[in-house]
């Protein structure tokens, strides 16, 4: 066909659980605040490489070239709108549910189309208010890069497609990822978790900071046992620690990754300004173009949000 393409890509769609209870109680309201949160998602889908390709009614479709962005992008919508809602009743929340897929699709200019739209389309249908549904495509892919639990919600059904496709909910909070699978997977086609592969990311942080702190004590005692009279210590000890804190960052969607990573190199320069002291605080020269860069990204991100 003319004009069109096939291609490999990684599709996001999500909706708004419950839209049309929202638009009876209060029409304008609920448009308003659609606008706003799908403005934050927007945002968030371009922050993380994604194109939102299509909007209509209180749904979503994008697309990402990384399935790894694409997952990302959906916890920090989640978790972003959990906090817009925070403040909000029960009764008024807007709550979205997400559904991923890699797959072929069929392109044609800015749009695209195929079993790999209706899959993540149905995978959408299959999550909690509040949850993320992606297919075993996705999480073949993401499940040893993204710091999250999955839990498998055995076969959705699909149309055209023999058998359905082979879902997991990711594990925002066991309340919500417990929900999706009680929902949507049969009794009969429900598949357990295999031991060795989805709970390897549900392995407790602290052991990998309690390495990080054994290390740390390692070189410090060596330092103390082989002293000569210099106390090196410090300088692996502040490297190590510096890495591990940015690590710990850089899997956390709680928090504005940009301003942690900052304060994190903030400290560790004032520490080696410190460690290395000759009677000059330079470190206030960097600190000073770090608090600058760090106001631009807070009132920045703050304009930006509903």
């Amino acid at each position: 066909m003319t004009g069109t393409r096939r291609k490999l890509t990684t599709i996001f769609s999500a909706d708004v659980q419950d839209y049309t209870r929202l638009m009876r109680a209060d029409e304008e309201g609920t448009l308003d605040t659609l606008k706003k949160y799908r403005g934050a998602m927007s945002r968030l889908i371009e922050t993380h490489g994604g194109r939102v390709v299509n909007t209509w009614g209180d749904g979503l479709i994008a697309e990402f070239a990384s399935v790894v962005e694409a997952v990302r992008a959906a916890l920090d919508i989640q978790n972003e709108v959990a906090g817009y809602n925070a403040d909000r009743p029960d009764d008024t929340r807007m709550l979205f549910r997400i559904g991923i897929n890699l797959g072929d699709v069929i392109a044609e200019g800015d749009d695209i189309y195929g079993d790999g739209v209706n899959v993540a389309a149905r995978l959408q249908a299959s999550a909690s208010a509040g949850g993320i549904v992606i297919s075993s495509t996705v999480y073949d892919q993401v499940r040893n890069k993204v710091a999250v639990g999955f839990e498998s919600l055995g076969q959705v059904p699909v149309k055209n497609i023999e058998g359905g496709v082979l879902s997991y909910a990711i594990r925002i909070g066991e309340d919500s990822s417990r929900s999706a699978q009680q929902e949507t997977a049969p009794a009969e086609t429900r598949i357990e978790p295999h031991p060795a592969r989805d709970t390897a990311t549900a392995i407790p942080k602290w052991r990998s900071y309690g390495v990080v702190g054994a290390v740390s004590a390692g070189i410090l005692a060596i330092n103390l046992l082989s002293w000569d009279g210099e106390f090196w210590a410090p300088w692996p000890i502040l490297a190590i620690a510096t890495l591990a804190a940015l690590s710990w960052i850089r899997n956390t969607r709680q928090i504005d990754q940009v301003l942690a990573m900052l304060t994190i190199l903030g400290v560790a320069l004032t520490c080696i300004n410190l460690l290395a002291w000759h009677g000059t605080f330079w470190a206030a020269w960097p600190l000073l173009a770090m608090a600058v860069l760090g106001s631009i990204r807070w009132f920045t991100r703050r304009s930006a949000e509903p």
